[in-house]
């Protein structure tokens, strides 16, 4: 997730520094990496909203202001000269902007819990996660 004094270089250190423990302790390491950065285009404004609402506890003009930001907006495909659209969305969080990122992570924000549920270790980096297992050898 994006936190201040974190940048790329934090997370690839606390990975590898991760996996040397594992290594140096005699365990067998396994390193998952998730790039969901496309998955920004899946996220569904619906679900999205009843996140906000239910875990994060975001109601009346602010839910509003949020559903409002999702629910008007529209795409133009574009093949050379030729044109559809625009067409309305009902998925995906714009990522050039400020609260994309910040609702694509509201939206993921229980993947730590399941993550977690497994016994296995990980790293977040805006839209990069990385799992960490590790076992010892018989």
């Amino acid at each position: 997730m994006y936190r201040a004094h974190h940048s790329t270089e934090t997370a690839i250190i606390a990975v590898h520094d991760e996996i040397t423990r594992a290594i140096d302790g005699g365990s067998v390491c396994a390193l998952t990496l998730l790039d969901l950065s496309a998955a920004f285009d899946t996220v569904d404004h619906q679900t999205l909203l009843r996140v906000l609402n239910h875990r994060f506890g975001v109601i009346d003009m602010a839910l509003e202001w949020c559903s409002s930001y999702l629910n008007k907006r529209s795409r133009i495909f574009q093949v050379d000269s030729d044109h559809s659209g625009p067409h309305t969305l009902d998925c995906s969080v714009p990522q050039g902007s400020i609260l994309g990122p910040l609702m694509f992570i509201s939206y993921t924000e229980d993947l730590a819990n399941l993550i977690s549920s497994h016994q296995l270790k990980y790293h977040e980096f805006a839209d990069d996660t990385q799992l960490v297992g590790h076992t010892e050898i018989s």
